[in-house]
């Protein structure tokens, strides 16, 4: 499971979903990619379940990079807990993915296996993603 080995600061605000994604928006290292097509936050978790499903399919053949990291600590208090007594301690961490954002990357494998282990990675996911490849993305060369 991913998380920060160590943050500045414990518990941090919410925030907001709004926009697309400016950075992390092509595809750089493989030569296909996941992208979200909503935005929301995702658990290490659901990054882990994608990331199993993906390399079991693949077999070991190919490469995988992440390319989103959880460093968001999402708090909760603890259940029949009555309001106040200040915020809840951080129980798990999140990455926040705009629309645009290249979840995973993958190379080193045919399009239809890439495609096949991209689909099963992105069941794993709670948005909807797209499979794109590195031509038709006009990524780097």
């Amino acid at each position: 499971m991913l998380l920060p080995k160590r943050v500045k600061y414990r518990r941090v605000q919410r925030g907001r979903l709004t926009g697309k994604a400016t950075r992390g928006n092509k595809v750089t290292y493989g030569d296909f990619g996941l992208v979200a097509l909503e935005p929301a936050w995702i658990t290490s978790n659901q990054i882990e379940a994608a990331r199993v499903a993906m390399t079991r399919y693949i077999k070991r053949g190919g490469q995988v990079w992440i390319k989103i990291f959880p460093d968001k600590p999402i708090t909760e208090k603890p259940a029949e807990t009555r309001m106040g007594s200040g915020k809840g301690s951080p129980e798990y961490w999140v990455a926040v993915v705009k629309p645009g954002r290249v979840l995973f990357e993958i190379a080193g494998v045919e399009k239809e296996v890439a495609a096949e282990a991209m689909r099963l990675a992105a069941n794993k996911l709670p948005i909807k993603c797209k499979f794109v490849s590195k031509e038709e993305m006009g990524g780097e060369q």
